[in-house]
Formats: structure tokens, C-alpha cells, sequence
């Protein structure tokens, strides 16, 4: 349990990170200054404790999507009985951290705050939804869904409760609604870009000898069906399948390499990448604010 917090290799993180730093680059508001007696190198304690209610909802989802689905298990993968056991326990671990976080979440005292954050686990929780049925369908190995369609379910899987957090980290230091709807954006666009970059790494990466096996719903693969077409891009995939329906993962990398989709899949990085700089700008200068700024530079380069 302590890995999903604290594996300092896995960025698990970086949510409550931006939160502290996009509070700390806006600084105290100039509405209201009656309690910044309350605030300690230039953040909150309030925006402080968002920021661990943030790592909180997210780790709580990580804990809950390890559930394993009994009914696929083959003798190879152990015991039952741990698995079951297993089970129970990510369920409740999950359960407990959730409501840690609704818990302090209501301790800060602001309804537009609950509000922001209860909509963005409601996000979370309708975005794996459909994610999880659509996995269960038999022989779904990929979305029919254009790239459109593929962002709408990121932002709602990915992107939703860091825009949201960043927005509500705005509220409770009473900035206007301007300022609260450009840190909404550095969020939004920031972790898309985020998701992007670790879609493209099985196409990128120039290290490694042997293939990545990737989802055949990220991003470049998306993008390759648009502009292959659905038809020819799931002949792809049926002359990769062998023997017990096991895929190729190579052959279809080189496919979607030939293609338009890698590509694709990196200037739409960039795009997103550039729209959380543009909405960083409205923030004053400081270090705070080169600080996100070098995280956005981090997910948009590619060798």
C-alpha cells in the first residue's frame, strides 16, 4: 500500500504537487485579505490540505482499479482464496482513503470546493465506468471512437480532478473567477498532455530492445484508425493475432509507425502543452510558475 504513495519512480505525486505549486505561483488574493496570516511560504493550509485530499481520491482509485475479475483467472495465476482476500482488501483499502478525503474535504468548510471535488469523483467514477464495460465486451480489443470522443473519456479518467483541484485551490484563496478558470485549464491541459506522453512512450523510446506491449486505445493507435479507417485498421489487427488469439504487438507498433498516428499523437501534445503555458501566463512571474511550466516542457519533449 505504501508503494502507491511513496515510489518515488512513478510520479504518483505529481496531482498534490501542482496543486501546492499553481497555489503558491497565484499567491494571496488582493479580494480578501483578512487571513493570510494563515498562509506559510506563500500557500495555504487550507490549499495544503486539498492537495493531500487530492492524492488521497487518486490513490483511493488506484487501490480500487487493482481489483482482479475472478471469473478470468487461470490456475497459473495462484490460489483463489489470495485472490479473494486481495480483493476484500483493495476494496476497503480503497474505501477507507475515500473517505479520508470526503472527511477533510468537508473539514475545509467551502461548498464550492466540495462541490468542484465531489463533481470530479464523479468524473473518475464515469470515465473507468465506461472504460471497464467497454473491456468486458467480448473480443473488444479496440474503441470504435475517433480522437474526439478518446479526449472526452480522458479528461473524465485523467484530467478531471487535477483541473478540478487546481480550480478549487483558486477558491480558497478567493481569486476571481478568471484566475480560477486559467488554473482550471493549466490542469486540464497539463494532464492530458501527461497522458499523451505516456501513450507515445512504446513509440518513442529509442532504448529499448524489446517491444512495449501498448492498449490499442491510446492515443497514436486512435489516431491511426481516423486516418486508416476502421475496417483496415482491425484487418491490422486480425493479420497480428496468432495462435490463441495472442497479438503481435511488434507488428502493429511498426503499422501504427508507418501511419500518420505517432505523429498525430505528438503535435496534439504540444497543442495541449502549449494551451497550459498560454493559461500560466495570466499567473505572475516566479519560481513557482517556471516550476509548472518545466513540467509541461518535460511531457512535451520527445527525442
Amino acid at each position: 500500500m505504501g508503494g502507491f504513495v511513496y515510489d518515488s519512480r512513478n510520479n504518483l505525486q505529481m496531482r498534490g504537487l501542482v496543486v501546492l505549486l499553481i497555489s503558491k505561483a497565484a499567491g494571496p488574493s488582493t479580494a480578501d485579505l483578512s487571513f493570510q496570516h494563515d498562509m506559510v511560504s506563500g500557500i495555504y493550509s487550507s490549499q495544503r490540505s486539498l492537495a493531500e485530499i487530492t492524492e488521497l481520491i487518486h490513490t483511493a482509485f488506484l487501490v480500487h482499479r487493482g481489483i482482479v475479475n475472478i471469473g478470468e483467472l487461470k490456475s497459473c495465476d495462484g490460489p483463489l482464496k489470495d485472490m479473494q482476500f486481495g480483493n476484500k482488501m483493495a476494496v476497503l483499502s480503497g474505501d477507507f482513503l475515500l473517505a479520508n478525503a470526503c472527511t477533510s474535504l468537508a473539514q475545509l468548510q467551502n461548498t464550492k470546493v466540495v462541490e468542484l471535488i465531489s463533481s470530479a469523483i464523479g468524473d473518475l467514477v464515469q470515465g473507468i465506468y465506461y472504460e471497464n464495460s467497454k473491456s468486458s465486451e467480448e473480443n473488444c480489443l479496440t474503441d470504435d471512437i475517433g480522437i474526439s470522443r478518446w479526449k472526452e473519456q480522458v479528461f473524465l479518467r485523467h484530467s478531471a480532478l487535477l483541473a478540478k483541484s487546481c480550480q478549487a485551490a483558486m477558491e480558497l484563496a478567493k481569486h476571481s473567477a478568471e484566475i480560477q478558470d486559467m488554473a482550471f485549464q493549466y490542469g486540464k491541459h497539463m494532464s492530458m498532455s501527461h497522458k499523451l506522453h505516456s501513450d507515445l512512450q512504446p513509440f518513442v523510446k529509442e532504448t529499448s530492445s524489446d517491444t512495449m506491449a501498448f492498449s490499442l486505445n491510446s492515443a497514436p493507435a486512435i489516431l491511426h484508425q481516423e486516418f486508416r479507417g476502421r475496417e483496415a485498421w482491425l484487418k491490422q489487427i486480425r493479420e497480428a493475432q496468432g495462435k490463441g488469439n495472442i497479438v503481435d504487438y511488434k507488428k502493429l507498433q511498426e503499422a501504427i509507425k508507418a501511419g500518420k498516428g505517432v505523429t498525430s499523437a505528438i503535435d496534439l501534445c504540444r497543442c495541449h502543452g502549449n494551451r497550459a503555458l498560454a493559461a500560466l501566463e495570466r499567473f505572475p512571474p516566479s519560481e513557482a510558475r517556471d516550476a509548472l511550466a518545466n513540467i509541461v516542457y518535460a511531457v512535451t519533449r520527445f527525442p
